[in-house]
């Protein structure tokens, strides 16, 4: 994924869509999901739903006579279809950043960009990295490709295979990461049409949650692309992947768990208003403890929306502020359905009642890189170089009583 242009934190058309639009594809999504789930096939019922409603393209330039929505606005569209499904919420995100990268850097061959928005009138344009390797593991750990794109006489031939590529059966486009055959060799990306000759999806994504985003392993053997067909062909010493510039994105890409969390929220104030026990003779809502329970959720919830959007809504976020906020918020969404789950007892565990699916969900708030590991030790260095600088104005001047202060 290439880096986005931030703090755009209104679009200059206004919004890219209505609250009624998002409820309504919300709705579509929610009604699809459990089937979805279940057989973890690609799920075309919600993506169908995301297209029809423009959300997918919400995100193109002005230029390309798209409504120009910001990351903020992405941020709140994937909040509303993570509460509908967020395997679709997931698969629409790649494509909403990938036009989001486009507006702000126009690093995409002209007439190819303008092909692909042609093609998304017509059908769903759905556009995801391919990134990851087996050997590699993730490029926000450092390394490069070991995926080959070798020159041939009308274009590039594609080899190598990658993980996790959510969406790989419905994608339109794949974009792989590969080094080239040149002397000396370069690194980009290139794009790849699904369904050509030498492409295999291998089916082994099993995870415990997100199923139906069908995160398969691709492999690509001999796969030949037009010679234009590549983004940003760069010397491998500045081809690594930047974690810190792309800090914003991953905050908003933690607004589809918030819609986890939320749906998570209703699906337990529903149950407390529904179950009355004969014992009680009345809902268990009116109890104190799940008054108390209710607040709780809420706070978690609640607090993590404010913390995503003030973040993304700020005319500047140092990119600390922005990793910060990421893990503090998916902390909070995740004890929240955590904590619902656990407090209605057998009933949060079964499948009808959703929260199941919600529990299993959320667990992939912040697994996608970088990882939580990877993060903090962002911010422990991040830290430790603030201390060094005041340490060092202490020493140039002795009068200079230094005090630590956050970022």
């Amino acid at each position: 994924m290439t880096a986005i242009v931030l703090n755009q934190a209104e679009s200059p058309t206004g919004l890219p869509y209505n609250n009624e639009v998002l409820d309504a594809t919300a709705r579509a999504l929610a009604d699809a999901a459990p089937e979805a789930d279940r057989t973890g096939a690609f799920p075309w019922a919600g993506i169908r739903a995301v297209h029809e409603s423009g959300l997918l393209e919400s995100t193109v330039a002005t230029r390309h006579g798209g409504r120009g929505g910001s990351l903020y606005d992405a941020a709140h569209i994937l909040a509303a279809l993570g509460r509908g499904d967020p395997s679709v919420a997931l698969i629409s995100a790649m494509t909403i950043f990938n036009h989001l990268g486009q507006a702000g850097k126009n690093h995409w061959p002209e007439d190819l960009y303008k092909r692909l928005l042609a093609e998304a009138k017509q059908r769903p344009l759905l556009l995801n990295a391919a990134r990851v390797e087996p050997e590699l593991g993730s490029p926000a750990r450092g390394g490069l490709p070991a995926t080959l794109a070798r020159r041939t006489a009308s274009g590039w031939s594609i080899t190598g295979r990658k993980r996790f590529v959510t969406g790989a059966y419905g994608l339109t486009h794949f974009l792989v990461w590969a080094h080239t055959d040149e002397t000396p060799a370069r690194v980009g990306t290139f794009v790849v049409p699904n369904g050509l000759p030498g492409i295999r999806v291998i089916e082994n994504w099993k995870s415990l949650g997100m199923r139906a985003t069908g995160s398969h392993d691709v492999e690509y053997t001999d796969v030949i692309v037009p010679a234009e067909n590549v983004l940003e062909l760069v010397d491998p010493s500045v081809a690594q992947q930047d974690n810190r510039a792309h800090a914003a994105m991953n905050l908003a890409l933690t607004a589809i768990y918030l819609g986890v969390a939320e749906a998570a929220q209703t699906a337990f104030i529903r149950f407390a208003h529904e179950r009355i026990p004969t014992n009680l003779g009345h809902p268990i809502a009116r109890t104190e403890r799940f008054v108390t329970l209710s607040g709780e959720i809420d706070l978690l919830v609640s607090g993590a929306r404010q913390i995503i959007f003030d973040t993304l809504g700020a005319k500047e976020s140092k990119p600390e502020r922005l990793i910060r906020a990421r893990l503090l918020a998916g902390r909070q969404i995740r004890e929240a359905v955590k904590i619902a789950v656990r407090s209605i007892g057998n009933p949060g565990l079964d499948a009808d009642l959703g929260l199941e699916r919600h529990f299993r969900d959320i667990q992939s708030v912040l697994v996608h890189a970088p990882q939580e590991d990877t993060s903090i030790a962002m911010l422990g260095r991040a830290a430790f170089e603030r201390w060094s600088r005041e340490e060092a104005d202490r020493s140039s001047d002795p009068a200079n009583i230094p005090v630590f202060r956050t970022a």
